[in-house]
């Protein structure tokens, strides 16, 4: 994953360098032709003096043959011969690929040469100057390996700008991150930002300050609600459940009464527990489990397995455990035992008579797994009131806290279906 300032210099960077990729061939263009003008310059500077020179030595025919011997010789490509007066005398300057007699062993050399007319005692001659121009090659490497240095010193430079910058501009906004890791809402405290002299980080902050006073408030508002609601519809579910049982007891009710009554007590119960399950959803939600401690696994899954007991026996259900000595975790005592209890509750509920449970603690891993018909509906599973099976037991609520305290945790809950075992793995 790429740093938001790393973001920025890598573009600069590529931007850069193909900007200055571009730019070798354009100065080696700019360079040649600069250098050309140059040359075809002291040709033209060197043909004048040459002209005067030969004009005031007055030289003879035998001289003039002598002379280009021994120019040739000394300059190759220089020469000094008779041209024919009817044709044209036109000054031109060109270039041609040779070998050079100086250095022939290294192939063929670029040459700008310049040809001129001058008249010698009244007989015209021709005379050509060529002058050896710098290699391609040779002048396009230094130029690229200029440009290379030079982005490479960029490059540095950038880095390090990038850097100093970012430690004093991005260090208000280091600061506000800080506070919003450090910032629990369940405490009911305002949030405290640092003022900074950036507008940008100072709206961030205003917009920040507002957002999170919003939700204190929603929050308490909720927090009140759930549990005003929990309690005021606790009371008459309770009330209900004992004036229920006060009537059940009662000797002249008669038995299509008593069935009717007993039809009325189960859904109270589903009811009464389906108030007690939200009301523990909210609370995760909610942040209302802050204090933790070093839990021992084992010991609550052992506790977890006695409550169920009667429940296995009445199932002739078949229990197989593994359970490693000691594996320690920080949490909550009451969630991670809730935990526990409502895989092992589900497993025992929709696991058929005489099927198999199998729990299984390893490292940082817990696994429950009960015998089964078919696999269930991954996608709908930790929903909550979500109808996975054709039965409705249970107040649908159970998977969804567990769901909810692995997300407060920072668990992975898993759930499998193979060789007719459904599983939930939990790792810790």
């Amino acid at each position: 994953m790429t740093k938001l300032l790393d973001r920025p210099l890598k573009a600069f960077a590529i931007y850069s360098l193909l900007i200055l990729i571009i730019s070798i061939p354009a100065y080696f263009f700019v360079v040649d032709f600069i250098w050309l003008e140059e040359l075809d310059e002291q040709n033209w500077l060197t043909l004048e003096h040459t002209k005067r020179r030969l004009q005031n030595l007055q030289l003879k025919a035998e001289e003039i043959d002598k002379l280009d011997e021994i120019w040739g010789s000394l300059q190759p490509g220089a020469s000094l011969t008779p041209w024919d007066s009817t044709l044209a005398r036109k000054d031109s300057i060109y270039e041609i690929m040779r070998s050079n007699e100086f250095d022939v062993e290294n192939g063929m050399d670029r040459f700008r040469g310049l040809q001129s007319f001058i008249a010698i005692n009244g007989q015209p001659y021709r005379i050509t100057i060529e002058t050896n121009v710098e290699e391609a090659d040779e002048t396009l490497f230094a130029i690229a390996l200029v440009t290379f240095f030079f982005f490479i010193l960029l490059l540095i430079g950038l880095i390090y700008l990038n850097k100093r910058i970012a430690l004093s501009t991005w260090k208000p906004f280091k600061m506000i991150l800080q506070t919003l890791k450090s910032f629990d809402l369940s405490r009911d405290e305002k949030i405290e930002l640092a003022e900074t002299n950036i507008y940008e980080f100072e709206e961030l902050n205003h917009v920040l300050r507002t957002l999170v006073d919003k939700n204190i408030s929603t929050y308490q508002q909720q927090k009140a609600f759930t549990e005003n609601a929990s309690h005021e519809l606790q009371t008459p579910i309770a009330l209900l459940k004992s004036r229920l049982d006060l009537l059940l007891q009662e000797k002249e009710v008669s038995p299509q009464i008593s069935e009717l009554l007993g039809g009325i007590e189960a859904p109270l119960s589903r009811l009464s527990r389906i108030n007690k399950n939200l009301l523990l959803l909210a609370k995760v939600e909610n942040y209302q489990y802050e204090s933790q401690e070093r839990i021992d696994i084992k010991t609550s899954v052992q506790n977890a397995l006695s409550l169920f007991e009667d429940y296995f026996m009445d199932k002739k259900l078949s229990i197989k455990s593994s359970l490693d000595e000691i594996k320690h975790i920080n949490a909550n005592a009451f969630l991670l035992e809730t935990l526990v209890y409502n895989l092992l509750s589900n497993a025992v509920r929709h696991t058929p008579f005489g099927g198999n449970i199998i729990i299984t603690v390893k490292d940082d891993n817990l696994m429950i797994a009960n015998s089964g018909a078919e696999a269930l509906n991954s996608q709908r599973l930790f929903k909550r009131f979500s109808t996975v099976t054709k039965e409705r037991i249970g107040s649908g609520l159970g998977l969804a806290i567990v769901k909810e305290i692995t997300i407060k945790y920072g668990w992975c809950i898993v759930y499998r279906f193979q060789d007719n075992f459904h599983s939930f793995s939990v790792s810790f």
